[in-house]
């Protein structure tokens, strides 16, 4: 399991999507990676759906995270 919290980000990201921003600057990935962190520790609901599959969560954040990126 990844600890470096780019690399867990881009675990959590859907293929397509851990391509395109793997293929972005390390500044520009950890920029996500870091927004990505705060919303895991910020919302309430993913702390419900964390308990149930931390895996769910973290991909849940991922989404937000570049939801918010378009």
């Amino acid at each position: 399991m990844p600890t470096d919290s780019v690399d867990r980000f881009l675990a959590a990201l859907d293929p397509e999507h851990r391509d395109s921003i793997g293929a972005k600057p390390r500044e520009e990935q950890e920029r996500l990676a870091a927004a990505w962190e705060r919303e895991l520790e910020a919302d309430t609901e993913l702390d419900t759906l964390d308990e149930l599959s931390p895996p769910a969560a973290e991909a849940e954040a991922a989404r937000r995270v570049l939801d918010r990126e378009v």
